[in-house]
């Protein structure tokens, strides 16, 4: 995916963060050239912290915020949380120390079977056990880390959402049995998702589910469809880009057009949504991203933004993008959401 926003932050906001906002980081390899697109280099990591640090950034754990969430309580200005999935052995090896040196917590998302079956690139079940028992929060990534909104071929649905539920729960009984606590957050493996998936999380029991969907947390953010920014690669982990994911805030949004429902029409009238607040944005600055087709200028009209779709989605998967400038302070307000096809 790449991400195109007609309406960068300014400066002042990149640096300063927005009032009421946190952002989600998520992390996968460090210090692992093996794995370019989903590594960050160790150096890159470090003035990564050094800068959350020197601006005086809220770190705060991931319970907190969802605590906040749900309490609906004014979330602290410049807010951030760390997160990790997969539970890569570099979590162990680089990212800790540094981690600690800089007195931040964070949440790792295990994906159980790697830890069962002792895969090499993985953290060992006696190294989870060590970091947790020095503070550091391990949740729920799925126990065999498919692609859950991909219904297998000659499934129905009924089956479909039985694989989801036995995956789910085969993983919270390993971190149950392990850790001695059943987890209560889940990343969502490659954060594919439609209201299937969602749904079955749900039955689980999560007090959150996190996506890889971009975009910053605000008061209107659901903590079950909480929004991540990923921080990998050569683009995506340098620091320009990790400012201005810094500088973005939430664009409330309902309902989305199309949903997060399996995308059986592939060719919608028009996608967009309706904007919650409209009077806090410039209404010359809306934009809409579709993976496939790129980003378009869209209008405002009667309180909805939204382009026209002409021809059919052809791609299994896209992500769709509403972004914005605000007035006051002009920084970047984007929302996410998934259009996959069965």
């Amino acid at each position: 995916m790449v991400l195109f926003s007609p309406a960068a932050g300014s400066a002042a906001g990149a640096h300063q963060g927005p009032a009421g906002s946190a952002t989600v980081l998520i992390y996968h390899h460090f210090g692992d050239a093996r794995y370019p697109t989903t590594n960050v280099d160790l150096a890159a990591f470090r003035q990564q912290l050094a800068h959350l640090a020197a601006e005086r950034y809220h770190v705060i754990p991931l319970a907190e915020l969802i605590k906040l969430l749900r309490e609906k309580k004014p979330l602290p200005e410049k807010t951030v949380v760390i997160t990790i999935d997969d539970g890569y052995r570099t979590i162990y090896t680089n990212a800790w120390p540094l981690l600690k040196e800089y007195g931040f917590p964070f949440t790792v998302f295990l994906y159980t079977e790697g830890l069962e079956r002792g895969y090499a690139n993985y953290l060992t079940w006696s190294q989870v056990k060590e970091m947790r028992a020095a503070g550091v929060d391990f949740q729920d990534h799925s126990y065999f880390h498919h692609r859950l909104a991909n219904r297998p071929g000659g499934m129905d649905e009924v089956a479909w959402r039985a694989s989801i539920r036995e995956d789910l729960a085969r993983s919270r009984a390993v971190l149950a049995a392990r850790l001695g606590q059943v987890p209560r957050f889940f990343a969502i493996p490659y954060g594919e998702y439609n209201t299937l998936v969602l749904d079955e999380a749900k039955k689980q029991g999560y007090e959150a589910i996190l996506t890889q969907d971009g975009g910053a947390v605000g008061a209107d953010t659901d903590p079950l469809l909480l929004p991540r920014e990923p921080i990998l690669g050569r683009e995506w982990a340098t620091m320009s880009h990790f400012k201005e994911v810094l500088g973005r805030v939430d664009l409330p949004l309902t309902p989305l057009e199309p949903g997060l429902a399996p995308l059986v029409n592939r060719s919608p009238a028009r996608i967009g949504a309706r904007i919650t607040r409209p009077e806090r944005y410039d209404p010359e600055s809306f934009g809409i991203y579709v993976s496939e087709r790129g980003w378009a200028k869209a209008r405002l009209q009667d309180g909805i933004v939204a382009i026209p779709n002409q021809r059919p989605l052809t791609r299994p998967m896209n992500r769709v993008m509403v972004s914005a400038r605000e007035k006051a302070g002009g920084r970047t307000a984007v929302r996410f959401w998934m259009l996959i096809a069965p």
